[in-house]
C-alpha cells in the first residue's frame, strides 16, 4: 500500500512581490496631463447635460 501525501497548490509567486512593494502607480508622472484630463471630463460632462448647477457652468 503506498501512503500519498497531498501538497498544497504553490502559491503565484508574483502575489508576494506585488504586495511588497506596493503594486502600481500612486501619483501620475505628468501632473499636468491628469490636469488637462480632468478639464476634459467636465467639459464633456457640461455638454452632455449630466452635470446640473455647480459654479463651473458658465
Amino acid at each position: 500500500m503506498k501512503i500519498t501525501i497531498k501538497v498544497p497548490k504553490p502559491r503565484n509567486p508574483l502575489f508576494l512581490l506585488a504586495r511588497t512593494r506596493q503594486a502600481g502607480a500612486h501619483e501620475p508622472k505628468n501632473p499636468q496631463r491628469s490636469e488637462r484630463r480632468a478639464e476634459k471630463q467636465a467639459l464633456r460632462q457640461m455638454l452632455s447635460g449630466r452635470k446640473t448647477g455647480g459654479a463651473d457652468d458658465v
